[in-house]
């Protein structure tokens, strides 16, 4: 008989700066306990860039819009999915391509975390509207939860 896998941990945060503390706060708490000395770091880093992207760039101002964040563990992996109502083309695809700020810029370093900290990640689109944004952190050894 096959095992069971464990049911994803599912997060909507409305679209706003605050919600960027409330996610951190989530997947420390859904993050086994034994898991935190290997990848606990690493996945708060993860989902404060990744939420802070959503709400800033995937929102439109003055709407009443949600923030999805998924995080389940998979094939050797704890994979962190971050969902916003953008656009899934355009800027979104550009998204992927990681760029260098210049040393004096304020901001733009985001990915450059993402893709440094993530074994492999990526920008998809939703079905209906929006996008999102997966990463995946290794557990140590490639073993499971």
């Amino acid at each position: 008989m096959p095992e069971i896998p464990l049911v994803p941990s599912l997060w909507r945060f409305p679209a706003r700066p605050a919600s960027v503390a409330r996610a951190r706060r989530a997947v420390v708490e859904a993050l086994p306990r034994g898991l935190w000395p290997q990848i606990g770091e690493d996945l708060h880093l993860l989902t404060s860039e990744l939420v802070t992207n959503a709400v800033r760039h995937g929102a439109r101002a003055g709407e009443e819009e949600l923030v999805e964040m998924v995080l389940w563990p998979a094939d050797g992996h704890y994979w962190l999915a971050v969902s916003d109502p953008g656009e899934s083309g355009g800027s979104a695809a550009r998204m992927s391509e990681v760029g260098w700020p210049s040393a004096d810029s304020e901001s733009g370093r985001g990915l450059v975390l993402v893709d440094h900290l993530a074994a492999t990640w990526a920008v998809r689109p939703r079905p209906v509207r929006g996008k999102s944004v997966i990463a995946g952190l290794p557990l140590p050894g490639g073993g499971w939860v």
